[in-house]
């Protein structure tokens, strides 16, 4: 069993969650993908980092995650493209995919709606982006 107790926007949380689900969060910024991955631990999800679309490839090689966060907008691949090689892969086809990303434009909202579970705007709430995982996982 995981036991933390995680302040969170100015709210205590206790929170006691044995450690089953994994996610993968995949974003070139470092910063974003700590945040995270601190948030997301903290809520009993053990995580893994990819800081672009091939890592997020290799590692999903070697291990399929319950979840996929991830950015659009990364260098030399896309958030888009990578979606597509996911759902390509029979292996990754049913592994669910939330967006979160800065693009906030009413089109790639539209089109992230098709391609992922859940899309999530930067700056993005941390309660809010527990919740909305929590609800994807079903927790």
């Amino acid at each position: 069993m995981c036991k933390a107790q995680s302040i969170l926007a100015g709210n205590s949380i206790l929170i006691t969650r044995e450690m089953t689900k994994k996610i993968l969060v995949v974003d070139d910024e470092q910063d974003v993908r700590l945040s995270v991955q601190q948030i997301l631990e903290m809520s009993g999800y053990m995580v893994t980092q990819a800081e672009n679309g091939r890592d997020c490839l290799v590692k999903l090689e070697k291990e399929t995650p319950d979840l996929v966060v991830l950015d659009i907008m990364m260098p030399g691949m896309s958030g888009w493209d990578v979606a597509a090689k996911i759902k390509e892969n029979p292996s990754w086809t049913n592994i669910p995919i939330v967006f979160l990303t800065a693009k906030g434009d009413e089109m790639s909202v539209g089109m992230g709606g098709l391609a992922s579970v859940d899309y999530i705007v930067k700056p993005f709430d941390i309660i809010d982006l527990k919740q909305r995982i929590d609800k994807v996982l079903q927790k």
